[in-house]
């Protein structure tokens, strides 16, 4: 399965090599067009049966978020930071990998017995945490791992319950995968899926994209924060798993374009494709940055709902994943007509 596949590669922030090229593979024998810009994008164009109607440009991000190797302490552990938004409290006794060399490693603290009470009233910060490789010292510790390598997290695909997996970098291999399929399919217009890179720290790859490509509108495939937990309000739980594709109205980094959004809420309700709204402004998408290019570009996230997102152990549904393809799909296949003003 593709996104089986896509989910085991590493391609954390800045080191997107192993994803960009088993995507440009997949590419070469849908697209008319593929090639990778000066930042690492691949932008594969299909030509569409009525010039007249512009471009489109549908866009996911193949980077997703993990920790980079700061140096070695005389004991042999390697201290780290991250690459985008990894909160420590996930990351404790995880395993990862390093990329670079391919050795393991286990994601340690101190003992809980040993900790003090301001210790135990408060979460750990990652400069309280480190990666045990195994290593006697300092000295072996170095023969395995250089300051600047990139870690990435260690998770197996497990599918269970209601047609839900659970695995690492479904944000956004899930957006990644979904433009696969979509480049099987003949549309009305021209449509570039560009798959950028960069976007978990500051959206780089999608303010070139959207320079180079100057569609007359884009659609944002995402992973997104599901809390449908417990007893979390209904105002707080940003998506639900399994409730269908999310249309974001906005977010911290953009404002959907109204119309756009709209006309895809209309296109939805028309097929019977499950869909949500995405219901308390969080978190941020490549569409921040493709709202200011080229004199602004009409812009709309739809998002594949993720509970523990930005962790070792994501999880979303099979159903969610679908209903974003196929909302995609139908739009674009309308001629995505809606007052662009």
């Amino acid at each position: 399965m593709v996104l089986r596949e896509l989910t085991a590669l590493n391609g954390l922030s800045g080191n997107e090599a192993e994803v960009r090229e088993y995507i440009i593979k997949k590419a070469k024998a849908l697209a008319d067009e593929v090639r990778v810009d000066r930042i690492g994008n691949v932008i594969a164009t299909k030509k569409g049966m009525d010039s007249s109607l512009g471009r489109a440009m549908v866009c996911a991000h193949m980077d997703e978020v993990g920790l980079m190797a700061m140096g070695v302490d005389e004991e042999g552990f390697i201290h780290y930071d991250t690459v985008g938004g990894v909160e420590p409290s996930v990351v404790i006794s995880k395993r990862v990998r390093f990329v670079r060399s391919g050795i393991s490693g286990v994601i340690g603290a101190k003992a809980i017995h040993l900790q003090t009470d301001d210790e135990l009233a408060s979460p750990l910060k990652h400069d309280k945490l480190f990666i045990d490789i195994g290593a006697k010292d300092k000295k072996q510790a170095e023969e395995s791992v250089n300051a600047g390598d990139y870690i990435a997290f260690e998770s197996d695909w497990v599918e269970f319950g209601d047609n839900l997996v659970k695995v690492k970098a479904l944000d956004d291999r899930v957006g990644c995968y979904n433009m696969l399929r979509l480049m099987e399919n003949k549309y009305p217009m021209d449509v570039a899926f560009a798959f950028t890179v960069q976007e978990e720290v500051g959206l780089r790859g999608a303010k070139v994209a959207a320079y180079q490509v100057a569609p007359r509108f884009c659609l944002v495939l995402e992973g997104t924060t599901a809390n449908d937990l417990g007893d979390v309000p209904e105002h707080l739980r940003v998506t639900r798993v399994g409730q269908g594709v999310a249309i974001s109205f906005m977010d911290r980094t953009s404002i959907a374009h109204p119309a756009l959004a709209r006309a895809l809420r209309d296109t939805a309700k028309a097929n019977n494709i499950p869909w949500q709204f995405k219901t308390f402004v969080s978190g941020g998408n490549d569409a921040g940055e493709v709202q200011y290019a080229r004199g602004a570009i009409p812009v709309c996230p739809l998002s594949v709902p993720c509970r523990y997102i930005h962790s070792p152990s994501s999880v979303c549904s099979f159903k969610d994943i679908e209903a974003q393809y196929e909302l995609v799909n139908a739009f674009l296949k309308s001629g995505a007509a809606f007052e662009e003003a």
